[in-house]
């Protein structure tokens, strides 16, 4: 039976490392996975996990999917202003914008108008958008709703620092706000629950941290559902929302429980990048890989790759570097790490590779390793054969952020 590193190697074998590729099978096994814990609820797919057009395309066209989540404005006019067809006819910019001159294209942009939503989540934010909309062609927004847990109030935060709009009170405030400006129109509401959907609740070999960070997780959800319904309530007293979205990868089950949610969001499981190998809710297949050549072998015990220092963002802990994934019992040398142009491997494995060989690697996180890659080699099942190249966002000449 053929290995997986043998199938990878066998379908690449034409390619020169460094080179990134997509399992389309595990993939697709992920979409599967991501709809099912769904259930129904439709899914907006997360492009900055994705950062590859072709491939957004692909999990819209998946049973259970619907619509995109962008991460800036400008990104979301290129994706509606396709001319081969907008990616998506809902597209939902996840962050506020201060792009004046990107407002001022959505404004005089009637497509883009009818298939982007922006975020907000202060006056300061509808004020921007004001100033360029045309009263009688009003630009939608959504309101972001801070979703962090705070058990003794604000002196203890457990949660993304994202939007100052935490009570019902304070949405409808703003719920009015937007609609007393003619050239706005609310569209709807979105609350992210980084501190469940983004954390791994299995961390491995911490069992007491885990049981831990599961209570902290359950008092959490538990708390958001009770706000988030009566947020949800307070904005429609005001006017009415198309959608309410909730969730991520890691809480898609049990966000679609609410009755006040409307769609969740994901997009990191469909590549499955190391950060999300430690849930009990899911387990999913790496997707997402990068091969890196061997170019040396200084010693018994050592191999050194070429590249791969493609940290990911975040807090500086070791949790943020890739992890070499074939052969297996690969590990960093404690003293340098992943490197800039080279990157030594230790273990028993690294006698077992030779000048040439590669070494399959997975990024921490999901979209940010399209930003080293300008082309996913998209590698199908093994009796298919080949690969197929699409270009990422960088390979299409877009640096977003």
């Amino acid at each position: 039976m053929t290995s997986l590193r043998e199938h990878y190697e066998s379908a690449t074998r034409e390619l020169s490392a460094p080179f990134a590729i997509v399992d389309m099978a595990a993939f697709r096994a992920n979409a599967a996975d991501i709809a099912r814990r769904a259930a129904g609820t439709p899914v907006r797919v997360v492009s900055k996990s994705l950062r590859c057009r072709h491939l957004l395309r692909e999990a819209l066209s998946l049973p259970g999917f619907a619509g995109v989540m962008a991460f800036t404005l400008p990104e979301a006019l290129w994706l509606a202003g396709d001319p081969a067809g907008p990616v998506s006819d809902d597209i939902l910019v996840a962050y506020p914008t201060a792009d004046t001159r990107a407002l001022g294209e959505l404004a005089a942009d009637p497509r883009g108008r009818e298939r982007i939503t922006l975020m907000v989540d202060s006056t300061a934010h509808l004020d921007l958008i004001a100033a360029a909309a045309d009263p009688r062609h009003p630009i939608k927004v959504c309101i972001d709703v801070d979703t962090s847990w705070q058990p003794l109030g604000p002196r203890l935060r457990i949660g993304a620092y994202r939007s100052p709009v935490r009570t019902p009170a304070q949405a409808a405030a703003l719920a009015r706000a937007i609609t007393a400006r003619p050239g706005l129109r609310l569209d709807g509401i979105m609350a992210y629950e980084a501190q469940i959907a983004g954390v791994g609740d299995a961390p491995p070999d911490r069992p007491l941290y885990g049981r831990t960070l599961r209570w902290v997780q359950d008092r959490s959800r538990l708390e958001l559902a009770r706000r988030r319904a009566a947020i949800v309530r307070a904005v429609r007293a005001v006017a009415d929302v198309r959608f309410v979205n909730g969730g991520g990868t890691g809480s898609v089950h049990t966000t679609r429980r609410e009755r006040a949610v409307t769609e969740v969001a994901a997009g990191s499981g469909f590549y499955q990048p190391r950060l999300f190998d430690h849930y009990t809710g899911f387990s999913g297949r790496p997707a997402a890989l990068f091969a890196l050549p061997v170019v040396r072998r200084p010693g018994p015990g050592a191999a050194t790759v070429l590249g791969g220092g493609y940290l990911a963002s975040g807090p500086p802990d070791a949790g943020r570097l890739p992890q070499p994934y074939l052969p297996e019992g690969l590990s960093f040398s404690p003293t340098e790490g992943a490197g800039e142009v080279q990157t030594p491997l230790l273990g028993a494995a690294a006698d077992r590779l030779a000048v040439g060989d590669l070494v399959w690697m997975r990024h921490a996180k999901a979209g940010e390793l399209c930003e080293r890659f300008g082309v996913l080699h998209l590698v199908e099942e093994a009796e298919a054969g080949g690969v197929t190249a699409v270009p990422t966002y960088r390979g299409e000449g877009k640096a977003f952020l």
